[in-house]
């Protein structure tokens, strides 16, 4: 983005998309490093512009087709990008049309996209003398990219709908009350002195759930690790693994640390290994340790190169919360939209399968294996236990009775929920 005289989040905003969609690096990387060009008081709405877009691109990028004598090449991304943007203010949010416009418009000069500039005002022109979108459920689907929809829809013919319209709503903010510190009771009482509405949740013995989301720093105690942010759905893993004090525990792709530290919050005394190959990551891992005054054995390795790291003693525990599509978690980061392709799935289930079979080596016999995803496509769950039974004798499916999830026979299998949960996916398994 060339220097101007005024700054404009629209541009802004368009290229860090372009780095989201033409070079395939993912929204939560490249945003704070980009934000960093903003004023103070532009950083949200150029946010809300990221995101937003993201969130609704496949419909808005349909929506302006439609209106075009032919089509964009492929070459002018960054112009539909623009296009894209310019489509979500004037059809989703409050701008009002004019602003929406102008500045759309104005954005196409300072990202030299002047040959765009009368296509942009006349595509946007006819969209703002449109009806203004209702971010509706008759939408979602169209929000997806179509082989997504295809398979959602062939997977869960029952939940599909609700899983279209779930992935594209605002997900709610989820506290994990710290048991070393605080009665969730209690803290509830702290959060109502505050001024802060919240909830328990229903299904985490743990969880919090605020009626509005909030910065942590207004969080009583958050610096001194009364509470972390963690979905619910995430913080169930604990329950799974049935921990006790004395116990090795192994949290295999471990970073960034929510739940080595909820297993170290609820189970004191037990010895926890975590392994994660990104060091960045890790890094955000010690920082959470330090915040809330725990303490586990950290390694930056390939988790299934054991040779590396392992000592040949058994874990009495495992969690592995493995690689996976991310489609849980569309909400929250709707650029996976985006980013992944179809092919990915079979590349991601192999690899959670190597790691289930390079892992199940390390447990003690009669010890626990917990797998965890936060994908909603059987391929990557469901039907990776079934093949790791089918050929691994002394492993067997333990039956997880919750109230919460869907059985699938392989494991329980939770789906975005209004208000709550995440998509997620847990098996447990028995070492014989």
């Amino acid at each position: 983005m060339r220097e101007t005289h005024r700054f404009n989040a629209r541009a802004l905003a368009c290229e860090i998309l372009h780095d989201v969609i033409v070079e395939q690096r993912s929204l939560s990387n490249v945003l704070p490093k980009r934000l960093t060009q903003a004023p103070v008081k532009e950083k949200a709405l150029v946010q809300e512009l990221c995101y937003g877009s993201a969130r609704w691109y496949f419909y808005l990028e349909a929506r302006c087709i439609a209106l075009m004598q032919r089509p964009m090449d492929k070459r002018d991304a960054k112009a539909k990008i623009l296009l894209v943007i310019g489509a979500y203010q004037v059809l989703m949010m409050r701008t009002p049309n004019h602003a929406a416009i102008n500045e759309t418009v104005d954005a196409s000069e300072t990202l030299q996209l002047h040959r765009f500039k009368a296509l942009i005002n006349a595509i946007l022109r006819k969209l703002a003398g449109a009806e203004a979108v209702d971010q509706a459920d008759a939408l979602a689907t169209q929000s997806f990219p179509e082989w997504m929809q295809a398979k959602l829809t062939n997977n869960w013919p029952q939940q599909a709908a609700n899983i279209f319209i779930e992935s594209n709503a605002r997900p709610p903010m989820c506290l994990r009350v710290n048991a070393k510190q605080h009665d969730r009771h209690d803290y509830l009482s702290k959060l109502k002195n505050a001024s802060i509405n919240a909830v328990e949740a229903p299904f985490s013995s743990y969880g919090v759930y605020l009626e509005s989301p909030c910065d942590v720093d207004a969080l009583p105690d958050f610096s001194s690790g009364a509470v972390s942010v963690q979905d619910e759905a995430a913080q169930l893993c604990t329950q799974l693994l049935d921990l006790a004090p004395e116990q090795s525990v192994l949290d295999a792709c471990a970073a960034p640390g929510g739940k080595t530290c909820a297993m170290l919050e609820q189970a004191p005394g037990i010895n926890v290994t975590a392994i994660d190959c990104e060091a960045i990551r890790l890094k955000r891992l010690d920082d959470n340790l330090n915040r809330l005054g725990l303490s586990a054995q950290v390694i930056c390795a390939q988790v299934q190169d054991l040779k590396k790291w392992w000592d040949g003693e058994g874990f009495d525990r495992i969690l592995i919360d493995a690689p996976c599509s991310a489609s849980g978690v569309i909400r929250r980061h709707p650029d996976i939209k985006l980013l992944r392709k179809q092919e990915d799935l079979k590349n991601l289930a192999e690899l959670q399968l190597q790691l289930l079979e390079s892992l199940w080596r390390t447990l003690k016999n009669g010890g626990r294996l917990v797998y965890a995803t936060c994908s909603i496509f059987p391929q990557e769950n469901s039907r990776v236990i079934e093949r790791f039974l089918s050929r691994t004798a002394d492993a067997e499916l333990v039956s997880i009775q919750a109230s919460w999830g869907f059985d699938t026979g392989f494991g329980r299998q939770l789906f975005p929920k209004e208000n709550g949960h995440d998509g997620f996916f847990y098996a447990s398994l028995h070492k014989l």
